[in-house]
């Protein structure tokens, strides 16, 4: 008689009860817990009858009553858990499932009259004029779907432009600036259209002079029964507002600034000629309202005052007073990070950083930061498996770009100067590591906010290596392109970083993208010196008896995320990471610190930092604790993240990507092919606290290129024999 294994036993009953679970929660009704008489709104439909090409998308968001959203195959498991509660579901189980889930939606008809009211206006304003609303509602037990039949009405074409504005100079101020006139003859009538022009003409005034214009100056009519479908337009500035009659009537005259006084919080201790060479608002100059911005923005930029008010007060009919009132923040502070992971071999990794700030040193918008790192690896059945590393790093940064005064620029932000410096002790069971590091550059934001850069002239770190154990040591003898990485070396040279964001905000609310590229290079200025530095036995130069490094290297990021709805929870976020370094001249390979590596918390879940690659290669021996990296990385991310309950959020994701190197190790393992790519899919749990995201992401191993011929990781063996990997961390992991 045959026996089947315990094991597989296991595995048929998680599943079998897995499956059950599933069926349960689909099979229950999403309406049980509605009164009678009481239906839930299962969709909305828009249908536009007349144009198959309108964007029906843009309408929708002016429905008054959104249906239910669903996760995915237009289910959400968290409606069919709060009908487990029943119609009342105040009592035990029944809270418990109400917090848990998420109400259906109650159907109001009187919404619906609404919407198409509400669309219909929005049409008008858009130029369909007489366009058509009507609704139908199809009901399927106590679900409904509503549908809107949109009838887009009338366009008119501009068939010609007549400007009527006041004498002198304001009237040549705007005919100057007709070219710029986004309403054209031609273009379809409408009031956003002209709306939007008059937002834009007025901001045009504002910055030469005109104190106080707003669009609210501009009138506009239009006449439709001279020719059939088309709109005569007269464009109208007056010299009184929308809201005002022609006896409140001013002339339209150009400003000067007056005097500029700033009062700061008497408690702070600042220096008044930062604050001065900051301003740019300055007495008798013509009114620019790019100016009062600018000032506004540098002062919300030195992160010194919690509140930044700029307050204009005419004095007379061409001179305009300033007073900057700014209310001190909270300038010391701390903040911690962490991060752990562990897998299924029993490997746990914990990395703690505790930062601490002071924003205003030397009382001039001075930041200090000075942050304590570790990162601990051990098993907990296993002493000998250990890794400990600790870490200080101080950066001191100064409102102005040293070398030129604060006046040479006039942007909304002050290029700043940064100083830094840190050491770092290493302790693995291979290998003790020391590395102090300095660096000299700027940093600054343009493009308001969207575009921010890092330049290091000057970055500098010295490397050490000591108490290397024997066995590692030969191993590495063996290969000449893996030992050069673990030896004493000099690093100097130069990098930048270059950050662009289609959003600026800290939170986006909408959907963004992003780019990032960084550069590096060393050792290219230490060349010009070869002839006067010493010389290795492997004819590598030295300073100071130490081979210095020679290499390029460069990272490339690309990110979308798309936002579903209004919820900025409900979103999809997509990535994609390239890099790769060359070592020439005086390395033979990259120094170890430089080189690329997979697995963590925030690249391949599916592995422990360090423990992926390079290519197909198998987990090098000599190292007890993880440690592949290689010259060339690749890897996509996309992880699908939703709202659950209260404040707990959750994700489905998958991660592609490897390292591999450029030159051969001799075993040809580490060398790029599509089929060395590595893959891994998990799920993540999200606890938003508004200031920060606290995350938990399992990650499980689909395709494992080290494991040859069993390289695609099925169901079975998705837990345990090292096929997954848990990961703990503060934020989003991209």
């Amino acid at each position: 008689m045959r026996k089947t294994p315990v094991s597989s036993i296991g595995r048929g009953f998680r599943a079998f009860m897995l499956a059950g679970l599933l069926a349960v929660i689909s099979s229950c009704s999403t309406t049980r817990s509605l009164a009678d008489g009481e239906f839930r709104l299962a969709s909305n439909k828009v249908v536009v009858a007349n144009d198959d090409k309108y964007r029906t998308k843009d309408l929708e968001s002016y429905i008054k009553q959104k249906s239910n959203s669903y996760l995915i195959f237009g289910w959400n498991p968290f409606l069919n858990v709060y009908n487990w509660s029943g119609q009342k579901g105040d009592k035990g189980l029944g809270r418990i499932f109400r917090k848990v889930g998420v109400a259906p939606v109650v159907f109001e008809s009187s919404l619906v009259d609404a919407s198409c009211e509400n669309i219909a206006r929005h049409l008008e304003y858009l130029g369909y004029y007489g366009s058509k609303v009507d609704s139908y509602s199809q009901v399927n037990g106590k679900n409904i779907e509503v549908t809107y039949k949109v009838n887009l009405g009338k366009r008119f074409t501009i068939g010609g432009i007549e400007y009527e504005v006041p004498s002198g100079s304001f009237h040549d101020d705007f005919f100057a600036d007709t070219a710029s006139v986004s309403v054209k003859k031609g273009d379809f009538l409408s009031e956003s259209a002209l709306e939007k022009e008059s937002e834009r003409s007025a901001a045009v005034f504002r910055k030469n002079g005109y104190f106080g214009f707003s669009k609210n100056y501009f009138f506009f009519e239009a006449d439709t029964l001279r020719s059939r479908d088309t709109a005569y337009l007269k464009m109208s500035v007056r010299e009184y507002t929308r809201n005002q009659t022609p006896e409140s009537a001013r002339p339209l005259n150009k400003f000067t600034f007056g005097s500029v006084v700033i009062k700061r919080d008497n408690s702070l201790d600042f220096r008044d000629k930062v604050l001065q060479d900051i301003c740019t608002i300055r007495p008798g100059n013509l009114y620019d309202e790019t100016d009062v911005n600018n000032t506004y923005s540098r002062f919300s930029s030195l992160r010194v005052f919690n509140g930044v008010n700029v307050a204009l007060t005419p004095r007379d009919s061409s001179t305009v007073d300033c007073v900057v009132n700014l209310s001190r923040s909270k300038l010391q502070g701390f903040k911690v990070d962490f991060e752990g992971s562990t897998t299924s071999t029993g490997l746990i990794g914990v990395s703690p950083k505790l930062s601490y700030y002071h924003k205003n040193l030397f009382h001039g918008g001075e930041w200090l930061n000075v942050s304590f790192l570790g990162n601990f690896q051990f098993k907990m059945d296993d002493s000998s498996v250990k890794s400990n590393e600790f870490g200080v790093s101080s950066s001191l940064s100064f409102p102005k770009l040293i070398g030129l005064p604060v006046s040479v620029f006039k942007g909304p932000t002050v290029p700043r100067s940064e100083i830094g410096l840190s050491y770092n002790f290493q302790n693995r069971p291979e290998y003790t590591r020391n590395m102090i590091s300095l660096e000299f550059g700027y940093t600054g934001t343009a493009r308001n906010g969207h575009l921010l850069y890092q330049i290091h002239p000057l970055q500098s770190k010295l490397v050490r290596l000591t108490d290397m154990d024997e066995g590692f040591l030969s191993n590495l003898m063996s290969n000449p392109f893996i030992l050069e990485a673990y030896r004493n070396h000099l690093d100097a040279g130069a990098g930048a970083t270059v950050s662009w964001t289609s959003s600026s905000e800290m939170n986006p609310k909408s959907s963004y993208r992003y780019v990032r590229a960084q550069v590096n290079m060393s050792g290219n200025v230490l060349s010009l010196f070869n002839p006067l530095m010493g010389t290795e036995e492997s004819g590598r130069r030295t300073i100071w008896d130490t081979p210095y490094s020679q290499y390029a290297r460069g990272e490339l990021t690309l990110g979308k995320t798309i936002v579903f709805g209004e919820d900025p929870r409900h979103s999809l976020a997509l990535r994609a990471l390239g890099g790769a370094g060359l070592s020439y001249g005086n390395s033979s390979s990259l120094p170890f610190e430089k080189q690329f590596y997979c697995g963590g918390a925030s690249s391949m879940r599916g592995w422990q930092a360090r423990s992926l690659g390079p290519g197909k290669s198998l987990m090098d021996p000599f190292f007890v604790i993880p440690s592949q990296t290689g010259d060339v990385k690749l890897e996509g991310n996309i992880e699908y993240r939703f709202p659950m309950f209260w404040k707990f959020c959750g994700a489905l994701f998958t991660d592609v990507g490897n390292v591999w190197n450029l030159r051969d190790d001799g075993t040809s393992l580490s060398n790029f092919s599509l089929e060395t790519l590595a893959a891994d899919w998990g799920l993540g749990l999200r606890m938003d606290l508004s200031f920060m995201i606290l995350r938990l992401d399992l990650g499980v191993k689909l395709l494992d290129p080290s494991r040859g011929s069993e390289r695609w990781i099925g169901p079975s063996r998705w837990i345990g024999n090292d096929s997954c990997a848990l990961h703990f961390g503060v934020g989003y992991p991209f």
